[in-house]
């Protein structure tokens, strides 16, 4: 782990890491430290369930073939889509983005005075999430690692679990926003928790 601690506290971390990385494993570690977390993804699949805000442009933009019988986005198809068609996940991400955005800043403004945790899977790949926040937290491992994760909790094939990685942003591209880098591979729990309360600690404490 490594990172700079300022004084006032760090209220604003942006948290990101690749498919299978551990990274909501340590967003729940923030929380349990006091943080308020605000998932973007989970802001993502709100939008996308039935009668969710982000339907009508979805159907409009890609057809009501991605929209499944209970009018929820049919993830599957919506990721077949994007694998197969270069702008589908622009396209996606026009509709999406900026709803989620909206969302994740009014979240964090009902926080108040409290640290506010960002997580956000696309933090790297995206310029304006960077300047929300004061600190980037990279959760990182290896990409064999990553596979085996992801096959083991979802019965994905290696093929699908690779075409997802190779649709974020490269591990050196993480690295280098990072104010701080967790590496979770071969980490028992409890030290990946001890590394968090140390971050934690750091990053809050105005002595430094």
């Amino acid at each position: 782990m490594d990172g700079l601690g300022l004084s006032p506290p760090i209220r604003r971390i942006g948290l990101t890491g690749g498919i299978g990385s551990g990274k909501s494993t340590v967003a729940r570690m923030l929380v349990g430290c006091g943080a308020c977390l605000v998932d973007t993804d989970a802001i993502a699949r709100a939008l996308t369930l039935p009668g969710g805000a982000a339907m009508p442009a979805l159907a409009a933009a890609f057809g009501a073939g991605i929209v499944a019988p209970d009018g929820a986005l049919d993830r599957d198809r919506m990721r077949a889509l994007a694998f197969t068609d270069p702008g589908a996940k622009a396209r996606l991400e026009a509709v999406l983005h900026p709803l989620i955005g909206a969302e994740a800043h009014a979240r964090a403004a009902a926080a108040g005075s409290a640290t506010v945790v960002f997580d956000v899977p696309l933090l790297a790949e995206s310029r304006q999430w960077r300047q929300r926040v004061q600190r980037v937290l990279v959760v990182d491992c290896d990409e064999a690692t990553q596979v085996q994760r992801v096959m083991a909790r979802s019965g994905w094939t290696e093929d699908a679990v690779r075409r997802v990685i190779a649709q974020q942003a490269p591990r050196a591209a993480r690295r280098r926003i990072a104010d701080a880098v967790l590496y979770n591979d071969g980490l028992p729990i409890e030290q990946l928790a001890h590394e968090v309360r140390g971050l934690w600690a750091l990053w809050n404490n105005p002595a430094h």
